[in-house]
Order: structure tokens, then sequence, then C-alpha cells
């Protein structure tokens, strides 16, 4: 049986983008019923290649061949969502109204809400059930798991897989690909290359691909060299003047010069975990919280230790955030208590980009207080320089920050919040938008602070890589913590995060609650507390916890004083090592207090 001609085809395609190609001979096909990855770094021109695919933007040169009637749907990075209320919005285009109304059901949306207020994720499921409402042939995603929790991401990847039309996804989100696609298509040095295979098999295979072009390169290099002795060496080159010999070697010097500017820039990430954090970070016992009749989550229990790498997931709108900050002490508990540990340097990174205004530059965000100068981990360094480091080229200091792509802002984001010190990164949702090598630079980075991280992500993958314990909430009050990544999470806690169960799925009416017999011979009852002899070291240590911090401190700010040195050696001496002291001592107090507080609760049990 022949194969069925693609839907659509693209051969030899080129397109400029300023003084350099963007594009430059592109092949590329998609055919029926095919399901396939566009990958490449930020800026690649991935979004742009799409706008090709859909005829929405026109090559400089090279042909774009459409299968007659082939219907396109397309899911922006940024959808602006229209009309008074949802169904409007999904029926605005080539789809039958109750179409659209049944699609924004499945995504979990109310058909008459208003377009007005919604959040990111209902304008991303709006978006994604306007598409699949019209039936298309071809549809395209722009990184479509953007403002998606676990559960909707997961729903995305069911349609998918049944869905009878062809895919072309743009997408960070590595499980996500693993799961849905069948072909990779890889823009890379201005070019694509086609993996016909699922992202499964990417890494092993770009990789090769990787090794093979530095070989070839390398060989070049070998055969210039050689070329330029022999050229400038040989006495017969000399006299005869061989025109079409220098040509040739300068022709190969602009291969190489082009293959190298083609090269993948390294990205240049850093972190100072600043100064040493006391061993405890944060203690939170039997913390409640809700905002009026509705129970964010209830007695929960756990303790963070310098070092520690907490994972925090859940639908969205379940109190992700809301936990984070009751974990931080910048929000009260209704009941519970949260202790903080000593000498905590916070840094939050919100992914709401709240801090970024279009208008601004890069040059303004990364130089708030103005100067050409930004403090980067304690040490001075120009505005360029740093840039550099983080992928951006000169040229785009000046630029407002709306012309750039989703991934290039939240690059910005992250030189900005990397240039200062801190011993404990909040990071919301980081993996948004950003490509698949910047990604690999975050998780090797994150991998190697000797900090304490709090990770709210969706991305499955990338919890699973970096979390070494994962509190999930379900929105209906429920928490629970669970040692180890996502996939840990969901093998001990299978439906946690499924739905409430309905009347008819509830236990049938007949069912009767067997209570647990007990036993007749009953074994001596054990201890349930601590001896009077922990316990009141228990107090102490706790007094000790909190009078400590403010000794260093008190130390801290006489050492403080430039000055202090050359006026009074001795006073110097003394501050520092109260300083030292106090330290240790409150280092060995949270260490007691641990182990203590881990033999309560053991007996507790």
């Amino acid at each position: 049986m022949a194969a069925r001609p693609p839907l659509v085809a693209l051969k030899d395609v080129r397109l400029q983008d300023g003084p350099r190609p963007l594009f430059d001979g592109v092949d590329m096909a998609m055919e029926p019923r095919s399901r396939a990855a566009l990958v490449g770094r930020n800026g690649a021109g991935k979004s742009t290649l799409m706008k090709v695919v859909m005829g929405l933007i026109e090559p400089d040169s090279g042909d774009r061949s459409v299968q007659a009637g082939t219907r396109f749907a397309y899911v922006p990075q940024e959808p602006v969502i229209t009309g008074e209320t949802l169904a409007d919005y999904a029926a605005s285009g080539e789809a039958e109204r109750w179409t659209a109304e049944s699609w924004l059901e499945t995504f979990g949306l109310n058909p008459a809400k208003s377009t007005q207020g919604l959040s990111g994720g209902e304008i991303r499921r709006a978006a994604l059930a306007k598409a699949f409402a019209e039936e298309p042939d071809l549809l395209l995603l722009d990184e479509p798991t953007n403002h998606l929790d676990i559960l909707a991401i997961e729903l995305l990847e069911n349609e998918l897989i049944q869905a009878r039309f062809a895919l072309l996804v743009v997408s960070h989100d590595r499980a996500f690909l693993n799961r849905v696609t069948d072909t990779v298509h890889w823009l890379e040095g201005r070019k694509v290359r086609t993996l016909n295979k699922g992202f499964v098999e990417f890494d092993d295979w770009a990789a090769k691909v990787m090794d093979e072009e530095a070989e070839s390169l390398r060989r070049l290099t070998k055969r210039i060299e050689a070329e330029t002795y022999t050229f400038y060496r040989s006495i017969t080159a000399q006299r005869t003047r061989n025109e079409g010999r220098a040509r040739a070697l300068q022709q190969m010097r602009l291969d190489r010069a082009e293959r190298v500017k083609d090269l993948p820039r390294e990205l240049n990430l850093g972190v100072d975990s600043g100064a040493v954090s006391g061993k405890l970070v944060a203690d939170i016992k039997s913390v409640s919280k809700a905002f009026g009749d509705r129970t964010i989550f209830r007695n929960l229990t756990t303790r963070i230790i310098r070092g520690d790498r907490l994972a925090i997931v859940g639908p969205n709108g379940a109190g992700k955030t809301t936990l984070v900050k009751v974990l931080l002490g910048e929000l009260a508990p209704d009941e519970g208590t949260v202790r903080m540990g000593a000498n905590l340097e916070p840094l939050y990174l919100d992914q709401s980009r709240e801090g970024l205004k279009s208008d601004m530059t890069l040059w303004d965000a990364l130089t708030p207080g103005g100067g050409d100068s930004i403090l980067v981990r304690g040490r001075s360094m120009h505005v360029a320089a740093y840039a550099k480091d983080f992928l951006f080229q000169e040229a785009q200091l000046k630029q407002p920050i709306s012309t750039l792509s989703g991934g290039e802002r939240n690059r910005l984001l992250l030189a900005r919040a990397l240039a200062q010190p801190a011993n404990l990164l909040i990071l919301d949702e980081p993996t948004n938008d950003l490509d698949m090598d910047t990604l690999e630079k975050l998780e090797e980075l994150l991998e190697s602070y000797d900090g304490t991280l709090i990770l709210v992500s969706h991305d499955r993958d990338f919890v699973d890589r970096l979390a070494t314990s994962t509190i999930a909430l379900n929105g209906r009050g429920d928490v629970v913590e669970t040692p180890g990544g996502w996939q840990d999470f969901l093998r001990q806690n299978p439906g946690f995060l499924a739905p409430p169960p309905t009347h008819a799925e509830a236990a049938p009416s007949g069912a009767r609650r067997v209570e647990k017999a007990e036993p007749s011979d009953r074994a001596p009852k054990k201890q349930a507390k601590l001896s009077y002899k922990d316990a009141r070291r228990l107090e102490e240590v706790e007094k000790l916890m909190e009078t400590l911090p403010v000794e260093i401190a008190r130390q801290d700010a006489v050492l403080a004083d430039p000055d202090l040195y050359a006026r009074d050696p001795a006073a110097f001496d003394r501050a520092m090592k109260a300083a030292e002291k106090a330290r240790a001592e409150l280092e060995a107090a949270e260490l007691d207090w641990l182990e203590l507080e881990e033999k309560k609760a053991a007996l507790a049990s």
C-alpha cells in the first residue's frame, strides 16, 4: 500500500531574520496522524517555523506544499481569549457550538463562564478546547503544558493519544513528549533533522549526531591546517600562484567559520548559597489553613532540614503558593506552629513575571538601580558580560522585553534571581518556556546547590530528577508527604489526586463498616512519651534555639564595624570567637532537637 502524501511539506525553506538567516534550507514534512515534537534551543525559531508550516509567515525562498482541504488549528504560547463567554470563544472558529461546549466541559470549564479574569490555566484549557472542537487535520501546539496542572496535562496526553489528527508540538516537558510523540523534528544550526521515533529516543540520537558533527568539524580543521601549510610552503604553489587552490582554501575557512558560528553557546549558570543556614530550616507541627469555608490543608506536620529538596505538587488552585508562604513563616497558620531556622537567606523566583514590564529593556531589568554594572554574588560585573552568560546578545540589551520569547524572559528572570546569594531557593514553575538545554543546565545547577530547595512544579520529569521528598495537595484539604519524586508519590498514594467519587461510586447502601477487633491478649503498654531527662533537654535546646540566633546577630553587628580591628584588635578577636562559639552551640542544639523530636514522634506513633 502506497504511503499517503504529507499534509504539509517544506522544501529548502529559507527565512532571513536580521543579518543572518533564521532558517537555511529547512526540509520537513507532517504525515497524516503523526504526532511530532519540534525541539530546539530558545531563539532557534521554533514558533516561527510553526507559523511557516501553517502559512502564517511566508518564507523568503523554498517551497511549502499543502494537501488540498487540510484544516489547521493552532494554540500559541500566549492565547488571547475573546468573546463574552467561553462558549462564544470556543465556537468563534469553525466548530459547532455544541461541539465547542462539549470540549470545554472535557477540559473542566463551564461554557457559560465569562472570558474576563481567567487564570493562566483556564486560558490554556479554553484555547485547547477551541482547537480540539475545530476537528483539524493538523493541530499545532506551542508549549501547551504551560500553566496546566498535572491532572490537566495527563488529560491532554490521553486526548492527543486517542485523536485522529496529526500533531506538531513545541514543549519542554519531557514526560509529556515521551508519552505522546512518535517523531521528532530537531531545529539546530538553522536546519531541521528528523528522527522517525518518539522523543524517548531523542537524547541518545542527538548525542550521536553532535559527536558526528564535532568529528566532521575536527577533520575540516585538520584539512585547512594541512592545505594552509602546503599552500604557503610549496615552491610550486608560490611560483604558479594557483588561484583556484587559494579560492578553495578560502572557501574551507568560510565554511568552518559558519559552522563554528552555529555551534550552540553554553549557558553559564551559577548560584551562591551564601552563609550556611542552621541545620533546621523549618519545623511545621499540626498546621492547618483555611480561607472562609474552604480548607486548604489540615494537620500538616513536616520538617525541612538544610540541603533538602522539597517538591510541592497538586492541581491548580489547591493552595501550593499558600503552603509555601506558611512554610516560610510569611503567612500565619490557623492552627499549629511553624518554627523557622537560623541564618536563612531566602530567594523566591516567581514565574508570574510580574517584575518584568513589557516596555522596560533587558538592561533596565538587570540594573534596576541604574548604571552599567550588576553585583553578581558579591562581585561587580558589567551588565553586558553577565547577560552574555545567559545567552543574550549585546544588541538585545536595549530592546524592550516585549520582543523576547517566553524562554528568553524566563532566562532573564533566572539571571536576576541568581545574581543574589541565597541559602534557601524557592522556585515557582521554573521550567515554563525553557528549552531542553537550559533545563539540563538548571538541573545540574540545582543538583550541585548546597542550600535548601523548595520547588513548585507541574513538570513531572523535573520533579523526579531533583526532589528528595514531595508534598501533594489535592484541593480538598488533604495533604501528604512522600520520600522521593513524582513517580514515588504516585506509587505510594494511588488515587490521592483523583476527583472525589460521586454518590454512584460510593459504597453500596448495604455495606457495613467493619471495626477492627481488639486483641484479647493486650501487649504490655509501651512508653508513650520522652523520659524526664530527654524532656528537660528538649526544653533547654528549644530555649537555646531562640537565644543563640540573637547572640549571633549581636556579635555580627559588632564585627560589621569596618574600623574595629584597627581600633581594638582584642575586641575584634573576642567578637569573632563569641560568634563562632554561638554558631557551634546552635548547630549542636539543632542536632539534639532533631534527634529528640524524632524520638518523641516515634514514641507517640
